[in-house]
């Protein structure tokens, strides 16, 4: 089902999410089947949109879906970072369509995760997509890309494709 995206300035977006624990097993596939869909349905509307964290809909807890060659599930993802190297970028969220903020990533991180099965999981990833995982897990942390701009000139407006 496609659900709200909370936006820019909605409190519960601040706040950090619980793991996914055994008694969540019932709620997870919907859990997951509704960040597909508002994912898909903010691609139609917007042209853009990679991946989202349940916190996004207002699910408070840690969970990350990626719709990248195949979808990616996330769950309970944990990251470390092999070296302090960061760039910048502009980047972009569902919860604020239409703003691009310049902040600092790292380059390369290790994401260990558990799968929908449960199985354990472990990627190493550089460039777009260590950035996109640090701005999705951000997200179970409370933290928005705007929280981490370089400066207080670091925002930008991007033309966006809207159709309604």
């Amino acid at each position: 089902m496609v659900r709200e995206i909370l936006l820019l300035g909605d409190p519960r977006l601040y706040e950090s999410c619980d793991p996914v624990t055994e008694a969540d097993a019932a709620a997870l596939p919907g859990w997951v089947e509704d960040l597909h869909d508002t994912l898909l349905a903010y691609r139609d509307r917007y042209g853009a949109g990679r991946a989202g964290a349940a916190p996004q809909l207002g699910i408070k807890k840690r969970l990350i879906y990626m719709l990248l060659d195949k979808p990616y599930v996330l769950i309970n993802p944990a990251l470390t970072f092999p070296d302090g190297e960061q760039y910048e970028l502009l980047d972009d969220c569902m919860s604020f369509p239409g703003l691009a903020v310049r902040v600092r990533r790292h380059k390369r991180c290790v994401l260990e995760y558990s799968d929908e099965a449960g199985a354990a999981k472990r990627m190493e990833l550089s460039g777009d997509l260590a950035e996109l995982v640090q701005h999705e897990y951000d997200h179970l942390d409370g933290i928005l890309a705007t929280m981490r701009a370089v400066d207080g000139r670091s925002f930008y407006m991007m033309q966006i494709k809207r159709q309604f």
